[in-house]
């Protein structure tokens, strides 16, 4: 790790091998804060000149200031050479800027930490959430209390440290170990007793663990506490929460009504009986849009097995096609139990009679088309489309339109095609009460709008899908959510560091989610990807994964270590980028090393790939990353 900074406690460094760094005078130690608040951005001398001495700036302040500024540089970065400019402490236009990576400051790293609890398993989440409290040594940027710069970021940082608390304590309820939680939450509301949220999480708990009188009198302390002392009530959730437990239908009725209806299921339903395979479909898909995506996957060809066993083509195929989960990534989480999938769709489809109902096969061709991905299915695709338009079947109609989006990535430039399919999946999907297609029609044309460079309305949609998600409990979408806001601050003309850092806290959501296909390499591609776009190096150590996108990244990382002959040889073995949500970027960065290593015929053949999407920002119809216009590429294309 390269050096370290802490602002969770007083404000200190540590070297790359963990021992600590002397940071001289408090003046020092305030720049070097005042530098961590600004989050990478300039800051002018004049404006550290104020905030270190308020309104009484001795004549010699710039000069002291650029002392400061000197001697920091030495201890951060003691290997430099005199005279080499500095990449760590920057001068910058008018003034300064702390350059790190994002995981550098503990502060950085913690907010990242809480961003991505809100999506995952609730052990991950408590673990992350574990590690990333035990970061705190003291009140953030201690020392520095009463310094006007440093009270906002205080305050915000103190903010996420108890929402933090607040997350563990409901991640430790959802895995059954309330009792662990209550210490720390009357610790809590006890320190904090305007925070109507830990007040309810406390009686939750307390509930949860058989304790009903002192749940209830948790709430009635809270509600004391608020009239006499603001003069308000509790809120709605307080209050149902009080009414929940006086009629004993607390945060355990829910499990209890679950058991009750398994238990009814075992008794009346025979074991072996091929209803059981529909209905275990059922509980699949419905397991993967809650966001247990990963474990509904590895039950889904068990289920398809036994179907196809049973020698009944037709419940075989409506096996296959009940798991109508949306899809809005187009590379896949298994790339081998997807061609399972189709292969068996495909048997299925030649084993039904003649008789048997239209919706099944559409069914089955809707799984071919969206399980296919990458490959030509569109015929699949289009024929589901026919036949769910002619039953006039709404959820049939949906899914199979999930499968022409997944057909739609043929060549570059068809994101207004895509936006039309995400506008009719929304207006369909509203009408009938289908929330997981709404959703991902929402984030189809988040994509779509987002490749136009329309983020007004691509704003519309992520609020959209974010709501939908919230109401309907589809955790996995604020992953694409913050990616996508990650993506737009980049778009926006944010520096370099400050996009990084939203890419990296984007990426932590994903971490655990289950999602090895959008995961795996998308990180590094778009830092990369911003990168180019803003002319500066692709420098990356040899240990970076780009995953899936490294025959498309590799060249750039060998030109940015001078090693040429090997780009070259790197981009001559580079296939022609798949067609997917990221054609246009890889696309991109095939033709940028194209022109430096001088490979005109490559060149050409991304300009040519490119044409189609001249008015579009390359990558942003991922809603994740963009490489900029496609436009300014093939000006350097042509040049």
């Amino acid at each position: 790790m390269p050096v370290g900074f802490g602002v969770l406690g007083p404000v200190v460094a540590w070297s790359a091998a963990g021992a600590p760094l002397d940071l001289r005078g408090p003046r020092h130690r305030a720049v070097l804060a005042r530098l961590i608040v600004a989050g990478g951005r300039v800051v002018p001398v004049d404006v550290l000149v104020d905030d270190l001495w308020r309104d009484d700036p001795p004549a010699g302040a710039v000069s002291a200031v650029r002392t400061f500024v000197a001697a920091l540089r030495r201890v951060l970065e003691p290997e430099r050479p005199p005279r080499a400019v500095a990449s760590l402490l920057v001068t910058e236009g008018p003034g300064y800027a702390l350059r790190p990576d994002p995981s550098a400051v503990d502060s950085w790293r913690f907010a990242a930490a809480v961003a991505s609890a809100s999506a995952g398993p609730p052990g991950t989440v408590l673990d992350r959430l574990d590690e990333a409290l035990a970061w705190w040594r003291g009140p953030a940027y201690a020392g520095f209390e009463h310094e006007p710069w440093a009270l906002a970021e205080r305050s915000r940082l103190e903010e996420l440290r108890l929402n933090a608390v607040e997350l563990r304590a409901e991640a430790l309820l959802a895995l059954g170990r309330a009792a662990e939680a209550v210490p720390d939450l009357d610790a809590h509301v006890s320190a904090h007793p305007w925070r109507e949220s830990g007040w309810g999480l406390l009686a939750s708990a307390l509930y949860t663990t058989g304790r009903q009188g002192d749940a209830l009198a948790v709430l009635r302390r809270a509600r004391d506490l608020l009239r006499e002392q603001l003069g308000i009530d509790p809120g709605p959730q307080l209050r149902r929460l009080e009414t929940d437990i006086l009629r004993q239908t607390g945060p355990s009725s829910a499990d209890q009504v679950w058991a009750d209806a398994a238990a009814a299921y075992d008794r009346t339903v025979a074991a072996g009986a091929p209803v059981r395979l529909e209905s275990t479909v059922d509980l699949l898909r419905d397991l993967a849009v809650v966001g247990g995506v990963e474990a509904a996957r590895g039950q889904r060809l068990a289920a398809i097995e036994a179907a196809e066993r049973l020698g009944d083509p037709e419940l075989t195929a409506r096996v296959i096609g009940r798991y109508d989960v949306p899809a809005i990534w187009t590379r896949s989480d298994d790339p081998a139990l997807a061609a399972q999938v189709v292969a068996a769709a495909r048997r299925a489809m030649a084993a039904l009679p003649p008789e048997a109902p239209d919706a099944v096969r559409a069914r089955l061709l809707a799984t071919i088309a969206v399980e296919s991905r990458g490959t030509d299915e569109s015929s699949a695709a289009v024929e589901a489309e026919r036949i769910a338009r002619g039953l006039g079947d709404p959820p049939l109609l949906a899914f199979a339109l999930n499968g022409v989006y997944m057909q739609t990535f043929q060549r570059a430039g068809l994101a207004p095609e895509r936006d039309r399919i995400g506008a009719e999946l929304v207006a369909l999907s509203a009408s009938h009460g289908l929330a997981s297609f709404e959703i991902l029609g929402h984030l189809v044309r988040l994509q779509a709008r987002s490749a136009l460079a329309d983020f007004a309305v691509a704003d519309v949609h992520a609020d959209a899908a974010d709501r939908l998600a919230a109401r309907h409990g589809r955790p996995l979408v604020s992953a694409f959510t913050a990616w996508y806001r990650a993506l737009r601050l980049a778009a926006g003309g944010a520096p370099v560091p400050a996009a990084e850092a939203a890419y990296r806290a984007a990426a932590a959501q994903l971490t655990g989610t289950g999602m090895p296909g959008v995961e795996q390499g998308l990180l590094p591609l778009a830092i990369l990807c911003l990168r180019v776009w803003r002319d500066e190096p692709a420098s990356f150590d040899d240990a970076t994964d780009f995953g899936p996108y490294a025959p498309w990244a590799r060249p750039l990382v060998l030109l940015a270590h001078g090693r040429r002959p090997a780009a070259a040889a790197a981009l001559r073995q580079a296939p022609d980028p798949p067609p997917d949500l990221l054609l246009e970027a890889l696309w991109v960065l095939v033709g940028r090393a194209a022109v430096q290593v001088g490979d005109g015929d490559r060149a050409r053949r991304a300009h040519q790939a490119l044409t189609p999407a001249a008015a579009e920002l390359a990558g942003a119809g991922s809603g994740m990353l963009t490489a900029g216009p496609v436009a300014q590429h093939l000006a350097r294309l042509r040049g």
